[in-house]
């Protein structure tokens, strides 16, 4: 007896371990640096650093994304983000790219505070902000991600003081991309002192 085969536009799905097909946006591309690194994004780029509380208020867990294979230091973990687009402030390119890459919940998100890494022709905001939807999902949304979740924000402290990027949690090791692992201080203190 033959099984019938499941329609495979039933239900979405993405493959991480190749390049999903690409609708080109304004600041899609890569900048030459002066630092002598290329970086993506013509009009900078943008993450967000998104946390929420434990029934006591204090921060617990943050959004962290896998990124997919055929990315950008694909197989590493950070904070869902992109190539900002043409008149898109940072915070709104954030946002978007959350959206984008994680299902966040766009009017669930309040804005804390900011970190940039500044160079002479190309920059990266790391917008800090709250979800204030303690019950919000989140997930990988599109093929740029291996997983998204939230993680223990107890997690990122972990690296900071072990000043380690690799970290292991829940029998698996977390290697953070290193940009982000440098911002990491920054973003933290950042958090601490909205309390």
């Amino acid at each position: 007896m033959t099984q019938p085969v499941p329609d495979p536009s039933s239900a979405p799905s993405f493959d991480s371990s190749v390049p999903p097909p690409h609708v080109p946006q304004s600041g899609d591309g890569w900048v030459q640096c002066a630092c002598g690194n290329r970086h993506w994004g013509l009009f900078g780029a943008a993450g967000l650093f998104l946390v929420r509380r434990d029934g006591d208020g204090r921060w617990a867990e943050v959004v962290m994304q896998h990124r997919a294979l055929w990315s950008h230091q694909g197989g590493m973990w950070g904070i869902p983000g992109g190539a900002l687009n043409a008149h898109e402030s940072a915070r709104e390119g954030a946002v978007r790219e959350a959206v984008e890459e994680a299902g966040v919940l766009p009017d669930a998100v309040r804005v804390l505070g900011s970190h940039a890494l500044t160079h002479a022709d190309w920059s990266y905001v790391t917008v800090v902000a709250e979800c204030t939807d303690p019950l919000a999902a989140v997930s990988a949304t599109d093929a740029e991600s291996l997983e998204v979740r939230w993680l223990p924000l107890d997690l990122l402290r972990m690296a900071v003081e072990q000043a380690s990027a690799s970290v292991s949690w829940g029998g698996v090791q977390v290697e953070l991309l290193a940009p982000f692992f440098g911002a990491l201080p920054a973003l933290l203190r950042i958090l601490d002192d909205s309390l």
